[in-house]
């Protein structure tokens, strides 16, 4: 018997609508829905699959360039030219909430949609990064999420077939509650094969093709459109099941079928699964569907229609195929021992419509559905947060200088946020496909190269909370300015980004605040940089009863480098190479690491960030780099100069006699984190040139010391080798996982 009684406004707020929504869905359809209609509108207006409180400060972000060809908004991921008849296609997502309640089924189901988002593109998945936020780590809590984060991630991307090659984690009270778990994937593809998620052609029919439908992810985009409580873990059936190695096969058996040239358009199943992906289709090619529900395979024989249409089960795909070519398509999917089930045809009558067993269960206009359409779109009140009083009472000459130096960096090489993470990459399989070029190579971003060219890919993910939690325009800024910053060390040009904004409840005037001032920040830096934004993902409700995350606009870029002898590591490559420091010095510890934990200050600016002077920065980078002038850079970022000097010793297993040529404060000369600063490296006859070259771009710069065989000396004074400091560094996230 099916489920599908007329609605009420009661009904409309346990699904998550307001009652203005309820009363705009009663208008739309011109009279009361059923609760198979509802249940669709509660999913498609919901935040994460609508952006209804974020799109109009989303529209503000720069969107077009000279290399784009998908920008936001147009396809599932970001696609831009790279030469050589290919393009580079990506896209960053969260998975919070689920990995919050189940943090092995969360991250891993994670790692494969945002693949499929890739691959249905027409795009080869080359790379996977995360960006990763935890509580305190000597809670077990927080190591138990950890472990189940990694461990589903390390899980599905082995597993697939796809290298994690680079990412951030970070640990804070703040998401004590609320683990952040974002996943970016990197695809390659050339250009004239890929495919639109699109519906067009009259007639053509409607597959579903991959894994059968179960009653898991039900409603999951409305949970992820929620604060998480208490009772968070009843929403378990919303948490999905992931199958890497069936999806290893859907990758193939897609791509197989894109080059059949049979395919008019294409679209993963994700958030709301296949009320999501035909009413998407549907809108953007000015049609309509109709779809047999019952034709769905399904894992329960008692399954609803608005189970069916809401499931967010894994590895599923919908494609509208030419007619003519039908015979093509299943023949491919049976090669690969896919099911491929035709579930609906497209119509002339912008509509959906939804049968079950030949009735009608549900009728709703395709557009009234999706973002720019009928969905609702909202201006939020925002007010500065009352916390930015403290802010200003900062005042740096209240805070006491350390006795030792050398205890506060040994103190700092040993928080978790600035401690080695060998203890999670090594689980990653970072060397199948034979193609990354960082697994040997200590660099400020991941590197890969493309395959049957000179060009490799460059890609990051950057962002300091603290920074934006103190002022979230600059702070945001500051994330994709470092985000750059780490291309430009490597010997990449910065292409475009992709972003995942994770912040709180969005009704909160405060978090709207932040999250309002982080896109003109971002905005800004972008324009800057001329960086377009190709696309991303919002995440809001990040928040418990106690609190809200500090605002996380986490930030994926991606770069080219034109040719391998343009790579360029962080190490330090030979004893006595001059180390210079360019960049402007300020005396600046906001927001540091070192002000935050050894000195536990929780309010404080952010660092001070210039964007001209950074441009110019970066511009100097490469033009160094492709000249052959300078054999490592190193970007100072958090943990201050001290830890970037560190961080190059470690890398080329060598040492440094340094020492602070500046007048400023002994504290904020090592360990503070402003903007625009990169520590180089130059053999000596390669000095002039360095000098020449900065000194016509009038960029700051000074000799900070040299490289020495393995001893450290700061204001000369010997601490010892790079190997007791390196022991710190490694053991510190091992020592605290394993007491």
């Amino acid at each position: 018997m099916v489920f599908n009684p007329l609605t009420t406004e009661e009904t409309a707020k346990k699904l998550g609508l307001l009652e203005e929504e309820f009363q705009k869905i009663c208008n739309i359809l011109g009279r009361v829905p059923n609760f198979t209609e509802l249940s669709v509108y509660s999913v498609m207006w919901s935040e994460h699959c609508s952006y209804k409180n974020s799109i109009v400060w989303l529209k503000q972000l720069p969107k077009k360039g000279k290399r784009v060809l998908a920008g936001a908004g147009e396809e599932n991921a970001g696609l831009m030219d790279i030469g050589d008849g290919l393009a580079v296609c990506f896209k960053i997502e969260s998975h919070n909430h689920p990995s919050a309640v189940e943090p092995f089924q969360g991250a891993a189901t994670g790692v494969g949609g945002i693949h499929r988002d890739i691959f249905t593109m027409g795009a080869r998945p080359i790379a996977t990064l995360n960006s990763l936020r935890f509580g305190n780590l000597n809670h077990p809590r927080t190591q138990f999420l950890l472990k189940g984060v990694v461990s589903g991630i390390s899980h599905y991307g082995n597993c697939f077939g796809v290298p994690t090659v680079g990412g951030e984690i970070d640990f804070d009270e703040c998401y004590q509650s609320n683990p952040l778990v974002n996943v970016m994937s990197v695809g390659i593809v050339k250009k004239g094969e890929t495919v639109s998620a699109i519906a067009l052609g009259v007639g053509n029919p409607v597959f579903i093709v991959g894994a059968a439908t179960g009653k898991d992810g039900i409603h999951g985009a409305t949970f992820a459109s929620e604060d998480l409580s208490v009772k968070s873990s009843e929403k378990l059936p919303s948490i999905q099941i992931g199958d890497p190695f069936y999806e290893k096969l859907l990758l193939e058996a897609t791509l197989e079928c894109i080059r059949t040239g049979a395919v008019v358009g294409m679209q993963d199943m994700g958030a709301a699964g296949i009320a999501c992906s035909t009413s998407e289709m549907s809108a953007k090619g000015k049609v309509g569907m109709d779809l047999w529900l019952e034709k769905v395979p399904m894992r329960q024989s008692d399954m609803q229609p608005f189970e069916l249409l809401l499931s967010e089960s894994q590895e599923r795909m919908l494609i509208v195929a030419e007619k003519e070519k039908v015979d093509i398509v299943k023949a491919v999917f049976e090669k690969w021992d896919l099911p491929c089930e035709q579930i609906g045809v497209v119509t002339d009558s912008k509509k959906i419509r939804y049968f079950f067993y030949d009735e009608l269960v549900g009728e709703i206009p395709a557009e009234s559905l999706v973002l720019g359409g009928g969905a609702p779109v909202y201006y939020r009140d925002f007010q500065e947060p009352q916390y930015f009083q403290e802010i200003q009472k900062f005042n740096l000459k209240k805070v006491p200088q350390p006795k030792h130096l050398k205890e506060a960096t040994e103190f700092l090489l040993q928080l978790p946020s600035i401690a080695s993470k060998r203890w999670v990459t090594r689980q990653y399989d970072s060397m199948v496909g034979v193609a990354t070029v960082t697994t040997n190579l200590a660099a400020d971003a991941a590197i890969v190269h493309i395959k049957g060219t000179q060009k490799s890919i460059a890609m990051t993910t950057d962002c300091n909370s603290r920074y934006v939690y103190a002022n979230p325009k600059i702070g945001c800024a500051l994330a994709v300015a470092e985000a750059a910053r780490n291309l430009v060390c490597t010997g990449a040009h910065p292409l475009g980004i992709t972003n995942c904004l994770n912040f709180g409840n969005p009704y909160n005037p405060e978090v709207y605040f932040q999250f309002k001032e982080a896109i003109l920040g971002m905005k800004e830096a972008c324009e800057m940089f001329d960086l377009p934004v190709t696309g991303g993902n919002v995440s809001f409700y990040n928040q418990s009863p106690e609190a809200a995350v500090y605002p996380t606009p986490t930030i994926g870029m991606v770069g080219l480098i034109e040719k391998p002898q343009n790579i360029t590591s962080i190490a330090f490559q030979n004893e006595k190479d001059t180390i210079f420091l360019i960049g402007k010095i300020v005396e600046d510890l906001g927001c540091s690491a070192y002000l935050y934990h050894y000195h536990n200050v929780r309010y404080s600016p952010a660092p001070y960030l210039n964007l001209t002077e950074e441009l110019l920065l970066q511009k100097a980078i490469i033009e160094l780099i492709e000249q052959r002038i300078i054999n490592s850079a190193h970007d100072v970022s958090d943990g201050g100069l001290i830890i970037t000097l560190m961080e190059s010793a470690f890398a080329g297993k060598k040492g440094f006699h340094v020492k602070n040529f500046s007048k400023i404060r002994e504290d904020a000369f090592w360990f503070g984190e402003s903007g625009g600063r990169v520590v180089v490296t130059a053999t000596k006859d390669k000095e002039n040139e360095l000098i020449h070259h900065l000194n016509l771009l009038k960029i700051n710069f000074k000799p900070l010391g040299v490289v020495t065989n393995k001893e450290i000396i700061v204001n000369d004074e010997n601490w010892g080798t790079f190997e007791d400091f390196q022991n710190l560094y490694e053991n510190a996230i091992p020592k605290i996982l394993n007491s």
